[in-house]
């Protein structure tokens, strides 16, 4: 009689670097990083089937929402340096 040979369990996959690196940048408010590290880290996920594709994605839309919340600001900003001298002159005329 031979000893039982013993069965090991395969290691469950694990999660993406960049998908947890792109989530806790985005967190952080940081914009154009977690847009590359989401992007990378979803064709890793895809090529390996590593987890964290909802990782990947939420800090892809973070980082989305924090780039449009810059240009929207910068655009306001110039919007109002420019149009403060112009009606300021207008209003004295």
């Amino acid at each position: 009689m031979s000893a039982p040979v013993p069965v090991w369990a395969p290691a469950p996959p694990r999660t993406n670097g960049l998908a947890i690196a792109a989530f806790v940048l985005g967190l952080c408010g940081f914009g154009i990083l977690p847009v590359v590290f989401g992007h990378v880290a979803l064709g890793q996920i895809r090529r390996t089937g590593d987890r964290g594709a909802t990782l990947a994605i939420v800090g892809l839309v973070l980082g989305y929402l924090v780039l449009a919340a810059t240009i929207i600001g910068v655009g306001v900003l110039i919007a109002v340096a420019v149009g403060v001298p112009v009606f300021a002159t207008w209003v004295s005329s």
